[in-house]
């Protein structure tokens, strides 16, 4: 019996997919099918792994290494799943992706009741057609490693292209009886002509960065390889603390030891080093089932479902005469008339306007908005937050309008304002408001001023949501004008 623990590496920040995908609400977290009733890639990936069970497979709990920021959009939306067992590793900065491999391993090792758990990686991020040819390639990369311990088996895809976007892993000899190739090399990006040459021999494939090795066979091979991670990345791990919400457990790496943990990413680190190595063998298993990881809006466009002109179109569009593009309205209508090979993005606060070929130059536009400090990088104009969601709705000079929703039994921090004054009014539901030393209860059509300087708390006591307006009044209004009290999510 197979003891396996899935591992969703869950960071990064999808900036070509901007700006649906901003910082604070990256591309993993998003719903890119069109369909509103369908699960975002981390949902997709969480379930995908989870599938992979069999009669002699056992699966532990799921390991989500993820950003601090991001923990409570991973805790909602594993909420929407069923029956979905699992432990948050928050890292308070990003180290790339060895280091979180390194935290999720001692992890795994720990609750693993003296077992040498075998873990499956994967990034949250990634699209999978065909969930049959998927489970049957990570099941054969699983019997790999329990044929050999200290094997490492990769997932390969099946190239369909001569692309330039992705790493290549060459492959030799015939497959073993667990499916298996002997990778030969690793190789890095290549150029046109190269991935060309590639795709004709027959004997490249795409590294998909889905990774299978028992918790020991890691640790080891980056105690060989790479030491200083290995060190830091325990000391970072012997000084975490632990905490949980709703049966899901969160445990946080020791935060200055993790800040000083080398970054390097987990094929620099370790993978491309092993080809030929006779301590850590490493095999490759065949995947064709449909494969993309959404690095850029025409990899969206790919997968989608065109209709008979070639376009993709979501929300609220109309479009005429127009080929090959795809257009997505999130907040307004969108219309394109005689266009072809576009990318047509519109937020409530940005519009993407892009060649699908050059789509993978967006990334620079999101490095011009950091340059430019615009929290248009950062942020969409709704928020959502682990009480509700806030949406600015109007902003001038010394005024700020927002719309704010609070869950039922939710509620905001006991908090002031150093440089701004707030007016409440309620829309829809009951408010519970501490205002200074008063707590009042208002109901739709009531109102409340907050004074500047004045400790004050919004609450929903109810059972349904709660919605009031917000109109900000004063010099600064910013959002880190906010001296937190008490607070229910760890943050004051």
């Amino acid at each position: 019996m197979a003891y396996v623990v899935p591992v969703i590496l869950c960071g990064g920040s999808g900036t070509r997919l901007w700006p649906l995908s901003r910082s604070g609400f990256p591309k993993q977290f998003l719903v890119l099918s069109g369909d509103s009733s369908s699960q975002s890639l981390f949902q997709q990936a969480i379930e995908r792994i989870r599938s992979v069970g069999a009669a002699d497979i056992a699966l532990g709990k799921t390991l989500v290494v993820t950003n601090e920021d991001h923990r409570f959009l991973v805790l909602d939306q594993l909420r929407d799943l069923k029956s979905i067992d699992a432990t948050l590793l928050l890292e308070p900065v990003g180290r790339n992706t060895a280091p979180a491999l390194t935290v999720a391993a001692f992890c795994a090792a720990q609750n693993s009741n003296e077992q040498d758990p075998i873990l499956v990686i994967t990034p949250a991020d990634q699209t999978i057609q065909n969930q049959g040819a998927f489970s049957k390639a990570l099941q054969d990369c699983i019997q790999a490693v329990q044929s050999n311990p200290q094997t490492i088996a990769i997932l390969g895809i099946k190239p369909t292209a001569p692309e330039t976007g992705y790493g290549y892993i060459q492959r030799s000899g015939t497959k073993d009886k667990n499916n298996a190739y002997v990778v030969d090399r690793f190789v890095e990006k290549p150029d046109s002509n190269t991935a060309k040459t590639y795709l004709a021999s027959g004997n490249y494939l795409w590294n998909s960065g889905m990774f299978v090795l028992r918790a020991s066979t890691w640790l080891s091979a980056l105690k060989e390889y790479h030491s200083d991670i290995l060190l830091a990345s325990e000391k970072a791990w012997q000084a975490k603390t632990e905490d949980g919400s709703g049966g899901i457990g969160f445990i946080r790496p020791g935060k200055p030891e993790f800040e000083a943990i080398p970054s390097e990413s987990i094929d620099y680190a370790v993978i491309e080093k092993c080809p030929g190595s006779q301590s850590f063998p490493i095999k490759m298993v065949e995947l064709d089932a449909g494969w993309n990881d959404l690095g850029a809006w025409d990899a969206v466009w790919q997968v989608g479902q065109r209709d008979q002109d070639g376009n993709i179109t979501s929300g609220d569009t109309l479009i005429t005469n127009t080929k090959n593009s795809l257009v997505h309205s999130s907040s307004r209508l969108v219309s394109a008339v005689g266009v072809e090979n576009l990318v047509i993005v519109e937020t409530a606060d940005a519009v993407l306007i892009a060649n699908r070929n050059n789509s993978q130059d967006v990334k620079n536009i999101v490095s011009q908005l950091e340059v430019q400090g615009r929290e248009e990088k950062n942020l969409h104009r709704k928020v959502a937050r682990p009480w509700g969601w806030y949406d600015s709705v109007d902003e001038g000079e010394r005024f700020k309008v927002k719309r704010i929703q609070v869950k039922p039994g939710a509620s905001l921090s006991l908090q002031m304002h150093h440089h701004r004054a707030e007016h409440w009014v309620v829309v829809k539901g009951t408010a519970e408001i501490t205002n200074g030393d008063q707590v009042i209860t208002l109901t739709e059509n009531q109102s409340t001023y907050i004074p500047q300087g004045q400790v004050h708390r919004l609450a929903n006591p109810g059972k349904e949501p709660l919605e009031i307006i917000e109109v900000q009044s004063g010099v600064y209004l910013g959002e880190d004008d906010i001296v937190r009290f008490e607070d229910s999510y760890g943050r004051s």
